[in-house]
């Protein structure tokens, strides 16, 4: 409603001494001016600009004789004030203006600016009047004057022998006798027939207000206790007053009224306001609300502040402000909301964390319009400070002005049938709703926040009339702040009313005459171009818009007529364009409602219009007719009691027992807020219905309206919407109450299942459901079942200041306020309401109308949560538990086993037996994420497990669900689960591991050896250090979160447990000939795969069908099958065309067996280095790499290879990082022989059939690195399958080398052998493609039988270590094993890696000595 802005400013008080010093302000019924009291002085100040104007000073003699001033109080006309003093006096001061034209203060204007002297009111408006204070009168009372109270045309006074006076403003008592209190009858309501007299002597009342609406005083006396005095008759005498009293109240200490809600607040000395309203029926005081401090919220204050000082309703009478003896401020709604409270946050601390002393408060009165609250402040003098620094400006009493900002609700609640937050400051206004530019693109609207593009068209239009979007209207934290008009301002200060339109593309504010309005899509206002159009008009009733027209109620102040207006947004603002329809009485209210409007007037009649566009000629009007008019006045005491009306289509019937379906949207009832009481009226549909096809449209008769029902008490606010929406219809036809402190109300709909079946006649076919909410609600979502709101929030600059600077020193008291935009979903409140009244059906109903809503996840979880919160650690034990309602209710939903777990999660452990016991166990809800395949939430069960049960059970679901993880290829899953095997085995079980997370870029595990490499291409092999080509390292220390498993208690039991189900996952992967699968699963958990690969070579790792193995790798790695080419008849290569390169190309390879020689890759091998799980890391582009690279590198490829007597398996790894650069290099070579040759056509299909049957690039690095795996491990079988699938004889070539040199297990080549025949008869019947290739190599096949035969002793080939432990501990033991199971590669594999001088490659043994934690298989290709 209100919230606090800035710093409060500090008015600047010619103090003569201390005694001086001002204690009590009062402003004039206008809140124009404010008389200020000293001990014996009276000053007059402007409110805008605020200034001191006159002061009267009592001269010392009459001033000993009246004693010092006390109180004052204006006449309502403001030409007159009294002033009480301490000895009984009542002192009358006259203000008059001094003569003509004389100001006190004038704005200068530049010369030649359009501010025009000629504008009407121009003097009054801008310039401060000069002022003369004389006293006319003295009443001597003879009793100190408690109380002074202006009552219409007379001064009520209160004095401390217990008389009330009645006195004439003139300062004659007119002969009328004063009142003794203990005269008048005191009853608990009015219908007893008499009285008991207030038996004491001594009684006198000390506060007082008047209400006008109730027509009695509220008055607190000298005990403490309060009451209410009514005149029963007209007149005003003893025998005609009669008192009422509530029976529980005893330390009431002041009182102020509430006018529009007839409430009556009592301040008393506990510290708590208790506000009472009056029965209608009876006359008693009933008690409405409390306005106290709670424990919870301000724990250290809030038995502590003292009794309530001051009470003071706000002009608009939507807030009350509270201040205590101890000193603080606090602000609340109406019926008892918090909105500010001084006495907590940064308010009461520093930012060092000490306390400050509280704001004392003497005095205080709002200011126009409620933007300024006027506070003289008086510092207790118990400060140390004021001694210590008598010149601290600060802790002298002065004058305080604290700015506000308030909601648009406050003054003009048509509004509420919107879905924006507007709040309105004294020169600027706060929107809540997104730029104009936002709609487009929503979700860029926190880009947008600071620079605001300008859009001339209208960018709303896609997103439709209907709703505005959810990221709009929430999109970021930040207002749209728009700044009135100064122009208008300047003659208009201060702004009334303000109105957005549907879309939030156009606002319009009202101020003291006329309006303007702006347009957030060309950020221009509109002003009257006539300026006494302007100030002939006075808006009454507050505005609207209707699609591009304003509609207002206004005074025509040369008519003296009261009129409806209607101007249309696009043209001049001017009368001519105007629409007008004149109207009996002032109206009050005014709301649109699709196409009627809807007004309250004066004399308490309801008068409904219908509104529609015209086109008069090139102009565009509205017009407007009245349709209907309901007088109210048998209901409505009085017209300013009415809050707010509006037309609903909301009514009991929920337009299904409607005998026209289309009526169900209609105008059906009038809501109508009667002092907090929501009152409704429907429509009558008991007497005749006229057919519709009868009457023409313009002829229809509105039905009447039955006698008005109460819905609710305490409301504040009402929000209703037009739309319709089948989907949504709970929400949409719902009726959503703000009821200040007890939080907020829906009148929901409830709905049948299925349609055609009728209703239970015993089912109400609404239902009213209260829920608590955090924020003050503003403005209601319908579809997104969010309520948005505002909150103050406060920053503290004490930390700018040094202590000894004493003139800035507010902003070191106060903190600096600002406003923040919240927003709270309130549809879990709704749903458990309906669980708790059995309306399971409906709950489940609305919640599927929602469940596409983003937080709907969210909403289920905080259900579940509160009501285990709740439950759970009531004391007393729960006769019907909402929790299995609700857990069956989630379990409706899929997102249910993920609900319950993030519930249980954020919820301690001492809780989770009771909520599992609704849910269901833990050990089943596991099961059932396993089979829904959810395996992210059956990892967090498993949390749960381990906390809940025997360290087995987790395991052995732990266990289930790391197989399942491997067999989807969850890796990061894979990962945590071996994590938390080991550490149910450690006994690290205290310490659940986190839910898996992304993971970070180091432990990405195998591949690193692909994707973190960037050697880059100019260096020589001699450059790079050996150690990064250890392929070992994978043996000793795999990276990512696996990795210390090898490194430390090795040879645990646990860690054996873990190797044999990722060996077993290996095992399955082999026989189901998926090797695509296998390196993904090695490289991402680091899994020995070589080593492995040694130990199973004659079980798992053979290939037992060749065939099969072949098709499955071109399916896995997306590589074509061969085609016959028509052409190949006359293949380029069977002439002898290209016999010299092509053999030159095919030596070369042969030595060097990762050559990669790629017909088709003209792309570098930096691209190819990138891992086949994913690009990171720049590429780089093959032109640059071939021609920069290309000269030098020719020589070594031609050069003889060194030093082939070196056993070294780490070379081949070299060789991979070299290769790249010396094929690049190769490249240019190649490319100049073959430009020297003039390509025929056939030939260059050939090449081009060759490109085509090659597969993926990605694939082919893939399928090089397994083949050099393989070759490492010596599984020669599977070595020949990918040669035949890459198609190079190269590879063939090389294996027959190995298989020549070294002494090779004859199973194998019996295996080999089998299935290379195998693969030959499938190539002649299913797959000629092959042939070719076939043919090519059957030289070599020829010499593979020959080995085969000759083989006389199979078992020649055994591995040193491999197969005696699982794991070896010391580097060195490893290093031997792997140098002599691949020792037996020959040296023709070692190729580029011989240039790895002896020396380099010791270093790189004792670097491997220590733990490594660079990461796998670092032999990246780059």
């Amino acid at each position: 409603m209100y919230f606090l802005s800035g710093w409060p400013k500090r008015l600047l008080y010619p103090l003569g001494s201390p005694a001086e010093a001002p204690f009590h302000i009062q402003s004039d019924p206008q809140r124009t001016f404010f008389a200020v009291l000293a001990p014996a002085r009276l000053s007059i100040w402007y409110s805008r600009p605020s200034v001191l104007i006159v002061t009267y000073k009592e001269p010392p003699k009459s001033s000993s004789q009246f004693g010092s001033y006390k109180q004052a109080e204006w006449r309502p006309d403001s030409t007159m004030i009294a002033v009480s003093t301490a000895n009984g006096y009542i002192l009358f001061f006259h203000i008059t203006s001094t003569r003509g034209d004389k100001y006190l203060y004038e704005p200068v204007y530049p010369k030649g600016s359009p501010q025009m002297k000629g504008t009407p009111h121009f003097k009054e408006e801008q310039c401060t009047p000069a002022l003369n204070l004389e006293m006319r009168k003295v009443l001597d009372l003879q009793a100190p004057i408690m109380s002074l109270q202006s009552v219409l045309e007379d001064l009520l006074v209160a004095t401390s022998d217990g008389l009330l006076h009645l006195i004439h403003w003139e300062g004659m008592t007119n002969g009328r006798k004063a009142i003794n209190l203990c005269t008048v009858p005191f009853s608990v309501d009015l219908q007893s027939s008499r009285g008991s007299f207030l038996g004491f002597a001594d009684v006198h009342i000390r506060d007082m207000e008047y209400c006008a609406t109730l027509d009695g005083f509220a008055v607190v006396f000298n005990d403490g206790k309060v009451g209410f005095i009514t005149p029963v008759s007209s007149r005003f005498t003893a025998e005609h007053l009669h008192g009422v009293w509530p029976q529980d109240v005893v330390d009431g200490t002041c009182v102020a009224v509430n006018n529009k809600y007839r409430l009556m607040a009592f301040g008393c000395a506990s510290g708590s306001v208790q506000v009472y309203t009056i029965d209608n029926t009876t006359g008693a005081m009933l008690l409405s609300h409390k306005l106290e401090l709670t424990a919870k919220q301000y724990p250290d204050i809030w038995n502590k502040t003292g009794a309530v000082k001051l009470v003071r309703w706000s002009p608009d009478n939507s807030v009350v402000i509270v201040t205590w003896e101890y000193g603080g401020l606090s602000l609340w709604s109406v019926f008892g909301a918090q909105l500010i409270c001084t006495l907590g946050g940064d308010f009461a601390y520093r930012s060092d964390g000490t306390k400050k002393d509280p704001l004392k408060i003497n005095s205080m009165s709002w200011g126009a319009e409620g933007y300024h609250l006027w506070v003289i402040s008086g510092f207790g003098s118990q400060n140390a400070e004021i001694e210590s620094d008598p010149e601290s400006i600060v802790k002298q009493p002065g004058i305080l002005l604290f700015q506000f900002i308030k909601s648009v609700l406050t003054v003009n609640p048509c509004m509420s049938n919107q879905e924006q937050v507007l709040l309105q400051g004294e020169d600027r206004l706060y929107l809540n709703c997104g730029e104009a530019s936002q709609t487009q693109n929503p979700r860029s609207s926190l880009a947008h926040a600071k620079h605001k593009p300008c859009r001339e068209k209208s960018s709303f239009a896609d997103g439709g009339l209907e709703s505005q979007g959810l990221s709009t209207l929430l999109g970021h934290r930040h207002w749209h702040v728009v700044q009135i008009s100064s122009t208008y301002l300047e003659s208009n200060w201060p702004i009334r009313f303000s109105a957005i339109d549907k879309l939030g593309q156009n606002i319009a504010v009202v101020g003291k005459f006329g309006f303007a309005h702006y347009s957030l899509l060309t950020k221009k206002w509109k002003l009257f171009g006539n300026i006494t159009q302007e100030q002939n008009m006075i808006v009454t009733g507050g505005l609207a818009w209707w699609n591009d027209f304003i509609v207002l109620a206004c005074y025509n102040i040369s008519d003296h007529q009261e009129e409806l207006r209607v101007y249309l947004r696009t043209s001049n603002l001017d009368n001519a364009f105007a629409h007008v329809t004149k109207a009996q009485a002032e109206t009050l209210l005014l709301s649109v409602f699709r196409d009627m409007v809807i007004v309250f007037r004066a004399d308490c009649s309801i008068c409904l219009y219908s509104i529609e566009r015209k086109a008069d000629g090139p102009n565009i009007t509205a017009g407007i007719q009245v349709l209907q008019e309901v007088s109210m006045s048998r209901y409505i005491p009085h017209p300013f009691l009415v809050v707010s009306v509006t037309l609903t289509s909301v009514s009991t019937e929920n337009g299904i027992t409607l005998k026209m379906p289309q009526q169900a949207r209609d105008a059906e009832s009038i809501m109508l807020n009667l002092a907090g009481q929501l009152i409704m009226m429907q429509r009558d549909r008991s007497g005749p219905q006229i057919r519709e096809k009868d009457s023409s449209p313009n002829q229809r008769k509105l039905l009447p309206f039955c006698p008005p029902v109460v819905l609710a008490q305490s409301v504040e606010n009402v929000w209703t919407t037009c739309r319709a929406n089948k989907q949504k219809r709970h929400l949409l036809e719902a009726l959503w109450l703000s009821c200040g402190g007890a939080g907020m109300k829906v009148w929901l709909p409830l709905f049948p299942r299925d349609h055609h079946r009728k209703p239970h006649s015993f089912l109400s076919q609404r239902i009213m459901l209260p829920f608590h909410i955090n924020i003050y609600p503003l403005a209601v979502l319908f579809e997104d079942a969010l309520v948005l709101g505002a909150v103050n929030d406060t920053v503290l600059y004490d930390s700018l200041y040094t202590r000894n600077s004493a003139r800035e020193q507010l902003g070191v008291l106060f903190p600096f306020c600002v406003v923040e935009r919240t927003s709270q979903i309130y549809l879990h409140h709704i749903l458990r309401q309906l669980l708790l009244r059995n309306l399971g059906e409906q709950a489940l109903l609305l919640a599927q109308s929602c469940s596409t809503l983003p937080y709907f996840p969210h909403v289920l979880e905080l259900m579940l949560h509160e009501v285990l919160e709740e439950e759970a650690t009531s004391r007393e034990p729960i006769p019907d538990p909402l929790l299995p309602t609700v857990a069956k209710f989630i379990t409706e939903f899929p997102l249910f086993l993920q609900t319950v777990v993030h519930c249980a999660r954020k919820t301690e452990y001492a809780l989770w037996n009771y909520l599992f016991a609704a849910v269901g166990n833990p050990k089943d809800l596991f099961e059932e994420c396993l089979m829904a395949q959810d395996l992210d939430t059956a990892a967090s069960y498993l949390i749960i497990l381990q906390n809940m049960e025997v360290p087995a059970v987790s395991r052995q679901h732990a266990t289930l669900l790391f197989n399942t993880a491997l067999e989807q290829g969850k890796w990061d899953l894979c990962r945590h689960m071996i994590r938390f095997l080991k550490a149910i085995g450690s006994g690290e079980s205290e310490t659940p591991p986190p839910t898996p997370t992304a993971q970070e870029p180091s432990s990405s595990g195998g591949f690193e050896f692909f994707r973190n490499r960037s050697i880059s291409l100019s260096q020589s092999a001699e450059n790079v250090p050996a150690s990064k080509f250890s392929l070992q390292k994978t043996l000793s220390m795999p990276s990512g979160p696996s990795g210390k498993r090898w490194s430390k208690d090795s040879d645990s039991a646990e860690n054996m447990y873990i190797d044999m189900m990722l060996w077993r996952h290996a095992r399955r992967l082999l026989e189901e000939v998926r090797l695509k699968d296998l390196g993904c699963f090695a490289a991402q958990l680091g899994f020995e795969l070589i080593s492995w690969l040694c130990k199973e070579r004659t079980r798992a790792a053979r290939v037992d069908n060749f065939v099969i193995a072949l098709k499955r790798l071109h399916k896995d790695f997306l590589w074509p099958f061969p085609i016959i080419p028509a052409s190949s008849i006359s293949s380029p290569f069977k002439n002898g065309k290209f016999r010299t390169v092509g053999e030159q190309l095919l030596k070369s390879q042969s030595a060097d067996p990762f050559l990669n020689l790629e017909i088709d890759a003209g792309v570098s091998n930096v691209q190819r280095s990138q891992s086949w799980l994913s690009n990171i890391g720049p590429t780089h582009h093959e032109i640059d790499t071939a021609s920069s690279h290309g000269p030098q590198m020719q020589d070594a490829f031609l050069s003889p290879l060194a030093n082939k007597g070196d056993e070294c398996s780490i070379g081949s790894a070299t060789d991979l990082t070299e290769s790249s650069s010396m094929v690049d290099g190769d490249w240019t070579m190649v490319d100049e022989n073959f430009s020297t040759l003039s390509l025929t056509q056939s030939e260059l299909e050939h090449i081009s059939m060759e490109l085509a049957s090659k597969g993926p690039h990605k694939s082919q690095v893939q399928l090089r690195y397994l083949l050099h795996i393989f070759m490492e491990a010596g599984c020669l079988d599977w070595c020949i399958v990918i040669g035949l699938i890459l198609r190079e004889s190269s590879t063939i070539n090389q294996i027959l080398v190995i298989i020549q040199s070294s002494e090779v297990d004859g199973e194998m080549l019996q295996n080999i052998k089998k299935g290379l025949h195998a693969v030959d008869k499938w190539a002649s019947t299913d797959c000629p493609g092959y042939k070719p290739f076939l043919n090519i190599i059957k030289p070599q096949l020829q010499k593979l039988s020959e080995i085969t035969e000759e083989k006389v002793q199979p078992e020649a080939f055994q591995p040193v270590t491999v197969g005696k432990t699982p794991e070896q501990t010391s580097p060195r033991a490893e290093e031997s094993r792997a140098s002599s199971g691949h020792g037996s590669v020959p040296q023709g594999e070692v190729g580029g890696g011989s240039l790895v001088s002896r020396k380099e490659e010791d270093t790189a043994r004792a670097e491997e000595e220590e733990p490594f934690q660079d990461g796998t298989y670092d032999c990246s290709v780059s």
